[in-house]
């Protein structure tokens, strides 16, 4: 057997073919899988040759992500019985090296010594103190892979993990098991405070969407609908409708909401969905059964405050993760069948409506309810966004990873990874270090956490902010967490 040949251009093919996607999996990981190896083996008092098979198998064991991350143990065997006989490796050896591969899936099923320490090397860092560094590593890896992936639901996978993981070897728990059980109580601390921050349903979001959902059924009732004044979307073509052919403006919206809801649940996903029905309901309620009063007759204040109310309840609506007016989810549906813009898709569908009041109505009146429309818009854009404009944090660190580590695993965001040079003082202009500068986008709420996490890291640290004004992809929180 060959190794130290093995080793050389096996590590030259991952250096030159492994996507660079790989955070986790990277050539980094096969390194340190080899050393753990070594360091668990001769303490296990593996034979010479169990110590080549097992730093063999620690070489290839991850091969098989050249091809895919897929059962890529079953692809690192398949290159293993390629590559291994021109290293003069016998069939059973390669059988051998094969096995101790395939025992490192997950769950992993080791049968004898040496996949029971390439088992343990593999999962080293559970029991680190930089398992956390790890565990960030890995979320970003799995969510390239499979973007719908949260960081709940990563969670979710993590706490089962850690619960269900056993060393196998003595050496590997004596050496790690005090500390992974540190590891444990630190990750669930972390997850119950991010479960208390994210959660799917609370008391506040259905007392906004209740408060909302009365609102707006006010400024509907006691401005704009006994004036014939009419809104933007799906609440300003159930005015149209409901004006012309004297149907229940209650019952007409609630009927053209329901595709929304079903869209809203593929668009967005089922939480959404289930809120939006849920304040569309309230909505309808109010809108149909609640006698508000006609409260003025001067067109101005109709189509201002009108507007403003509307608005003030859609906005709430949004902050608690739905939507009265469904159609900026019809929007984002039709962005995707189509090269027009969310806004420019919004536009045309009011311009529809408007001109059509101008010819039912009469223009004045068809004026007025843009003017309304506005009005709403902009109130819609102050409720949700005067407190959760986005903020796009730009960091520069010399600690940077664990700076990226903690950003992921306890703050959930998505980072963005600039290759850069740090230094060039004055008087030290010679003097410079590679670094990756850090670029995420937050909310203006969670701007003083972010600050709180990079200082406890690098009280040096550079952190500049700009606000953002439109947003789309990434992971990304929606106005209101949907």
């Amino acid at each position: 057997m060959q190794f130290e040949k093995l080793k050389a251009a096996v590590f030259e093919k991952l250096q030159q073919d492994l996507s660079q996607e790989l955070v986790y999996h990277g050539v980094h990981h096969t390194l340190e899988v080899l050393g753990h190896a070594t360091e668990l083996g001769k303490e296990e008092r593996l034979s010479a040759q169990e110590m080549l098979i097992l730093q063999s198998a620690a070489v290839l064991h991850d091969t098989g992500f050249l091809v895919s991350e897929k059962d890529h143990e079953e692809h690192s065997c398949i290159y293993a019985k390629e590559i291994l006989p021109n290293f003069e490796y016998a069939p059973d050896e390669i059988d051998w090296i094969c096995a101790s591969i395939r025992a490192t899936k997950i769950p992993q099923t080791p049968e004898d010594k040496v996949s029971q320490v390439l088992c343990d090397a593999d999962l080293f860092y559970l029991g680190t103190n930089n398992y956390q560094l790890y565990s960030g590593r890995l979320f970003r890896e799995m969510k390239h892979f499979k973007p719908e992936l949260t960081i709940s639901d990563f969670h979710l996978i993590e706490d089962e993990f850690l619960e269900n993981h056993e060393y196998f070897t003595l050496s590997a728990n004596t050496k790690l098991n005090g500390v992974k059980k540190l590891n444990i109580k630190k990750v669930k601390a972390i997850h119950k405070r991010h479960r208390q921050t994210h959660h799917d349903f609370s008391l506040n979001d259905l007392l906004l969407m209740l408060i909302g959902s009365f609102i707006a059924g006010f400024g509907l009732k006691s401005f704009l609908i006994p004036n014939n004044f009419l809104d933007g979307g799906i609440t300003g073509i159930s005015l149209l409708t409901s004006s012309v052919y004297h149907w229940s403006f209650a019952l007409v919206f609630t009927i053209l909401s329901l595709p929304m809801v079903i869209i809203g649940a593929f668009v967005v996903n089922r939480k959404f969905a289930i809120k939006t029905a849920i304040s569309i309901f309230f909505f309808s309620v109010f809108a149909h059964f609640v006698p508000f009063p006609v409260l003025t007759n001067d067109k101005l204040l109709i189509s201002i405050f009108g507007g403003f109310f509307a608005g003030i309840g859609m906005g709430l609506n949004i902050r608690a993760g739905s939507a009265i007016d469904g159609i900026e989810v019809l929007a984002v549906y039709t962005l995707k069948k189509s090269s027009f813009t969310i806004s420019e898709i919004i536009l045309a569908i009011n311009a529809v409506i408007f001109t059509i009041a101008a010819f039912h109505f009469g223009i004045e009146t068809a004026l007025y309810s843009i003017l309304a429309y506005f009005a709403a818009t902009k109130t819609v854009d102050y409720v949700v966004e005067g407190v959760e404009a986005y903020t796009g944090v730009t960091i520069i660190s010399a600690n940077s990873e664990k700076i990226k580590e903690r950003l992921v695993t306890e703050l959930g965001k998505g980072i963005t990874i600039y290759k850069g040079e740090r230094g060039f003082l004055p008087g030290k202009y010679e003097v410079h270090t590679e670094v990756d500068i850090i670029f995420t986008v937050i909310t203006r709420l969670e701007l003083r956490r972010l600050k709180n996490v990079v200082y406890s890291e690098d009280a040096k640290a550079f952190v500049f902010a700009n606000t953002i004004k439109e947003t789309a992809g990434g992971v990304l929180k929606r106005k209101a967490s949907h």
